[in-house]
């Protein structure tokens, strides 16, 4: 049986998962307080979670697991938490997609492709021979972008990252501590934006709060707005800085970036576990059958390196074309903000690597312990 707590140790994350993958693309396993739960490696038998209606991603229906308590987040802010788009079956996800998608719009990203290009320059100008790239640049650069896009005072930024940084310590009383001073700020912004509206994300939620008030609730548009604050620069910090490490870290042609992107999503993508599913009847999956009511969880950097879906999965190719990665999910949940956060990574390590072409390691890089694939420092030299 597979262990998922072993992430959280494991010192080779890939050899774990390929490990996790070796027992075959669909097998039983433990979620991380013990529970037995279903692991899927494979990329078809992904595809299929994430696609069949037979399994939800509502957890307050199907639920065996208590997310939110391992997770270690108080009853009373669980929910603004919990309720991303990812956690709602149609038609309440139809509902809420529809609704957020009429503000995140393409041309409204489009339109934010200038601005990222300043914010990189500007991080990149006046830096000493020797800096850390992800405090002077992979981080501030997602910060920057995601509180302009929504509407987050740029003098609140560091208040608000304590607390979404308190969400992943290991102590209880930290984790309650941000979840509360976040949900307490972003209702005191939901109400600022009422007050106030301006032209961003956030006030445009408002207003379709209050244009549609029986389609959208107030937790529902607080939950929406951490959700796309938090999700907004976390995924985004990794996606670059993991990027620049790989093209530090390996001999590679740095020309293709657009190309490029797309295989370090699939190789090395921040985000390697989806949301959990439950089965809602019986279902045959990889040769076996899941009972109703079971928990399953898709693991995509498993799924990203089946042998049967991709060539040479273990290579790093940047000019791999049949590239169907997982790295953004799939299905009526594929990240909301995927053309944002491409957009970003690509003019990040663009402007990086124009600015500095002989740029390099300075020293050894730093990894986050957890569940999640992370960096914590990145130091280099011009």
């Amino acid at each position: 049986m597979n262990d998922l707590i072993g992430l959280l140790t494991a010192t080779d994350r890939d050899a774990f998962l390929t490990g996790l993958a070796g027992h075959g693309p669909v097998s039983p396993g433990t979620y991380l307080d013990g529970t037995p739960i279903w692991l899927v490696t494979g990329h078809p038998e992904a595809v299929t979670v994430l696609t069949d209606p037979r399994f939800s991603s509502d957890v307050t229906k199907q639920g065996k697991i208590d997310v939110a308590a391992a997770a270690g987040l108080p009853e009373d802010v669980a929910p603004y938490l919990m309720h991303t788009l990812g956690a709602y079956d149609p038609p309440d996800h139809t509902r809420l997609r529809r609704l957020v998608s009429r503000e995140f719009t393409a041309r409204r990203v489009e339109r934010l492709r200038p601005r990222i290009q300043q914010i990189a320059g500007e991080l990149l100008t006046g830096l000493p021979q020797e800096f850390d790239l992800i405090e002077r640049y992979a981080y501030p650069l997602p910060i920057q972008v995601i509180c302009e896009l929504l509407g987050v005072p740029g003098a609140d930024r560091d208040t608000w990252r304590a607390w979404a940084a308190d969400l992943g310590a290991p102590d209880p009383a930290r984790i309650a501590a941000g979840a509360r001073g976040l949900v307490g700020y972003v209702r005191d912004l939901v109400a600022a934006k009422r007050r106030a509206p301006a032209d961003d994300l956030l006030s445009g939620l408002v207003r379709v709060r209050d244009e549609d008030g029986d389609r959208l609730g107030d937790e529902e548009l607080i939950a929406l707005s951490i959700s796309i604050l938090l999700a907004g620069h976390e995924t985004t910090v990794g996606l670059i800085s993991q990027s620049a490490w790989l093209l530090l870290t390996h001999p590679l042609d740095r020309g293709d970036v657009a190309t490029a992107v797309e295989e370090f999503l699939r190789y090395s993508g921040p985000a390697e576990l989806a949301v959990l599913r439950y089965t809602l009847e019986p279902v045959e999956l990889g040769d076996v059958t899941i009972p109703a009511g079971e928990a399953v969880q898709v693991v995509y950097a498993a799924a990203n390196r089946d042998p049967r879906r991709f060539d040479r999965p273990g290579e790093l190719d940047l000019h791999r074309l049949d590239n169907a990665h997982l790295g953004f999910g799939h299905g009526i949940h594929y990240c909301l903000g995927a053309a944002l956060a491409r957009a970003e990574t690509r003019i990040a390590l663009t402007t990086l690597f124009d600015r500095f072409p002989a740029l390099t390691l300075a020293g050894e890089a730093g990894w986050q312990p957890g569940f999640k694939r992370a960096l914590t420092g990145l130091p280099v030299r011009t």
